[in-house]
């Protein structure tokens, strides 16, 4: 339902006189003008203007996890420069680029207007505002410390999506450099090859065996191919379709993405780096270890390492220390294990946790560029085998019949 409403309003440009007769203008998300001046008068302001802005020639664009990130930090910043919150939303709506993200922030602006709490507006939109995320700032609201929540939350997400980028920076370098070899060697196949077929038939000779191999693979390519592309496309569609229907699968597909060498130590390494960061964060905003660790969990990123936060958390409502819960489950270095100790016999597990956080999204880093280094020449020395190969195996039969001549 909220979703409906904020597809239902429309950007207006106004301009108003404020109290001291001072022109200003501004841009506001309403259903309609009248909303609009509604929500001027409110401000103490006298509109003197307003238009609805042409959304003819502009297409919908998708809100990202980064469009929040970039969200919290601007809405940290006017709160602790003591701008009202109201004001806040209108100062950072106005400003957005992206007019879905717009739309949204206007929503909210517009339920906190209504007399709702930030926690409560945010809530009615769980797909951009998860648990976690509403659950610190209705904690900063109860304890008047909003401000202080928020900057820690902006730091939160800023702290995720940076490491998230780099593992995509790890993962999608190496993968785009294959599907330009994959697609390269294809062109090559399909269109090339044939070519020198034909040529090579009209000379009468045997060819080499190299060459009647790749002839041949180019026959199957151009027969079978679109049944081996098909065959590709229903197989990664299947995998994405039973890992979001089967948690059986899904713990197996994630637990073998752990055990893939390099590979596996960065999505480690990341998880725990997201399991401390995420704990460090709920427990200085005073939320109690039993209620903080199932938000933890889904904030991990892998099902392995959720399912062992959630096992955790029950040792800990049953009176464990969280020190030896984590012992149990084996998924956690002893070094991350006895920061943990240390912070809760000294009282200060959220600076340790974000000690460890820190530790492990450099770490993270590091092995993100050493990967990258390591793989640019060797993925570079493939592509120039596989692609050099084939070039090698048409030219062979001329450089056979030359030795002849």
């Amino acid at each position: 339902m909220a979703e409906t409403a904020v597809a239902k309003q429309s950007p207006f440009n106004w301009e108003a006189k404020d109290v001291r007769g001072t022109r200003v203008k501004g841009k506001t998300m309403a259903a309609n003008e009248a909303a609009v001046r509604a929500t001027l008068r409110r401000q103490g302001l006298v509109p003197t203007r307003i238009r609805k802005q042409s959304t003819l020639f502009q297409t919908a664009q998708k809100i990202t996890t980064e469009d929040i990130a970039i969200f919290s930090r601007q809405l940290a910043t006017m709160m602790a420069a003591g701008i009202p919150l109201v004001q806040a939303f209108d100062i950072v709506g106005a400003g957005h680029e992206n007019q879905s993200m717009q739309k949204l922030i206007m929503a909210i602006k517009t339920d906190i207007e209504g007399g709702a709490t930030l926690a409560e507006s945010l809530a009615k939109h769980p797909v951009y505002f998860d648990e976690l995320f509403v659950n610190l700032v209705q904690a900063g609201e109860q304890s008047g410390a909003l401000e202080t929540l928020l900057d820690k939350i902006a730091t939160y997400k800023e702290k995720t999506e940076a490491i998230k980028k780099k593992i995509k920076k790890a993962l999608t370098y190496p993968m785009a450099v294959v599907a330009v070899a994959i697609i390269v060697t294809a062109i090559l196949l399909i269109y090339v090859i044939p070519t020198f077929e034909t040529l090579f038939q009209s000379f009468g000779a045997d060819l080499p065996s190299f060459t009647r191999m790749v002839v041949d693979l180019s026959l199957f390519v151009r027969t079978k191919g679109w049944a081996i592309l098909i065959g590709v496309v229903g197989t990664i569609a299947a995998l994405i379709f039973f890992k979001k229907r089967s948690p059986k699968f899904a713990h197996f597909l994630d637990r073998t993405q752990l055990k893939i060498p390099i590979v596996g130590e960065i999505l480690r390494k990341a998880a725990i780096a997201r399991y401390a960061r995420t704990l460090s964060t709920m427990f200085a905003a005073g939320v109690p270890l039993v209620e903080a660790l199932e938000s933890v969990a889904g904030a991990t990123g892998n099902i392995v390492y959720q399912e062992g936060v959630l096992m955790i958390r029950e040792e800990v409502a049953t009176g464990q220390r969280l020190q030896r819960a984590m012992e149990a489950t084996d998924l956690f270095p002893n070094m991350v294990v006895q920061m943990v100790a240390v912070g809760e016999e000294s009282g200060s597990l959220d600076d340790m946790c974000a000690k460890v956080a820190d530790f492990y999204e450099a770490e993270v880093d590091a092995m993100v560029d050493n990967l990258s280094s390591l793989l640019e020449p060797a993925i570079m020395a493939i592509l120039g085998i596989l692609v050099g190969g084939l070039v090698v195996a048409m030219y062979l039969p001329i450089f056979k019949l030359g030795a002849v001549i």
